[in-house]
């Protein structure tokens, strides 16, 4: 049995969803899960109409019609007029129609993703629609009734021994059918309110399927030819590795690598299950193996870049040393809003601390820190990992940049810098 995951890349257009057949098709004999992400930049659109709805902006029905016509104008090339998959998809739509018509609810994260899960809900009706009308027995299901999560919204946390339960229950004999056709990064909570499990959260949602029903292995389809040692749009000469072993695979991740998302790696390693990670463009290819025994020997550095970060500076307000109190309401304050620390350092008189940019969540922060700390910070800032460093590569790297805040240890080095690449 497979799990196969397929990026919103990989299923951008009418051409990548014909692609996404034949790749399947390679595969016949094996029974198979397939997790889909929303089409090429959907969950984006969809952000941008949740900030317009919360925001009472008139540019609100525009966004969401846009949506829709990306969306038909797939359709109209994959399928006959008349399809039922044209009302399967409005039907879909509907349930941001029915949300916006009124006032939004106080809870943003619960409003994201009640509208922003939209967009894998419509992408797996119209494959799994392709895939039967291509031959295949395809079956959808909504992944919500199967990944049960707390009410941790925009972050989902999974609640194991339920979404076990369900999976092993329900899943088995629909494979016994054929293929099965699922949502990536959505959960459900006990009240029937949709949750996500993090962005990019659809490598994640492939693991937890392949945990529970003890997979053969899973597979991600990517626009990339593996996992290479930096991101081509950035960098030159970047080379891709064959395998990679489950513990570096986590570091990679855990420091930004966007290739997989950052929980993906755990329940596999757990199940000693592989993970391959492979280009759709080219599906004979051997890609990017990630197991329990790999003899990682690195060429070239591993870089990874986090844009779009924030360097927020703390200082006690009565002037007194950062103590470990301090750094436990700290890091409470983080924890109650969400934001996950990416970089820190400590000094006498302050602690300085990088993070992703959510803006709702650094608003509130900033709120909840005021009683009892000065902050200073700086934005659209660019965090620079650099994994099985040379000394003689990092100059190189930041030529021409401003570095805020640097650490080294024996295999890693961060670098908060102020120019993009």
């Amino acid at each position: 049995m497979l799990v196969f995951k397929f990026g919103g890349a990989s299923v951008k257009d009418a051409d990548g969803i014909v692609n996404l057949a034949k790749v399947v098709k390679n595969y016949s004999a094996d029974q198979i899960l397939i997790v889909v992400s929303a089409m090429g930049k959907t969950t984006n659109a969809l952000e941008n109409l949740t900030k317009a709805y919360v925001n009472g902006s008139e540019e609100l029905q525009g966004i969401f019609e846009d949506i829709k016509t990306y969306h038909y104008t797939i359709i109209e090339k994959l399928f006959e007029p008349y399809h039922p998959v044209f009302n399967d998809v409005a039907n879909t739509f509907v349930e941001i129609e029915w949300l916006i018509e009124d006032a939004p609810h106080e809870d943003y994260d619960f409003v994201y993703d009640q509208i922003v899960s939209v967009g894998e809900l419509v992408s797996t009706r119209i494959v799994n629609a392709y895939l039967n009308k291509e031959g295949f027995k395809s079956q959808w299901i909504d992944v919500r009734g199967y990944i049960h999560t707390d009410n941790t919204y925009r972050e989902g946390a999974v609640q194991w021994a339920k979404t076990r339960e369900s999976i092993n229950t329900g899943i088995p004999g629909l494979l016994q059918k054929g293929v099965v056709v699922t949502q990536g990064f959505l959960g459900g909570t006990s009240e029937n309110f949709t949750t996500t499990l993090g962005r990019e959260g659809s490598d994640y949602t492939a693991s937890i399927f392949a945990a529970c029903l003890g997979a053969e292995s899973v597979t991600t389809w990517k626009d990339v030819p593996g996992i290479l040692n930096a991101d081509p749009k950035y960098f030159e000469d970047t080379v891709k590795f064959d395998e990679l072993s489950y513990s570096e695979a986590i570091e990679m991740t855990y420091y930004g690598a966007s290739v997989i998302h950052p929980k993906t790696i755990k329940p596999l390693q757990n199940a000693k299950i592989p993970l391959f990670v492979k280009p759709f463009f080219d599906p004979r290819a051997t890609g990017t193996l990630i197991h329990e025994n790999s003899d990682n020997k690195f060429i070239k550095p591993v870089i990874i870049l986090k844009q779009n970060q924030v360097l927020l500076s703390l200082s006690a307000k009565d002037y007194s040393f950062i103590s470990e109190d301090h750094l436990s309401n700290i890091f409470k304050m983080f924890a109650q809003n969400h934001i996950k620390v990416n970089m820190m350092q400590t000094s006498a008189l302050s602690f300085s601390v990088c993070f992703d940019l959510n803006e709702e969540r650094f608003k509130k922060l900033l709120k909840d820190l005021s009683p009892e700390f000065k902050a200073k910070y700086n934005n659209n800032l660019c965090l620079v990992t650099v994994r099985h460093y040379l000394r003689s590569s990092l100059s190189e790297l930041t030529d021409g940049k401003t570095i805020l805040l640097e650490q080294l240890s024996r295999n890693t080095v961060q670098m908060v810098v102020k120019e993009s690449f």
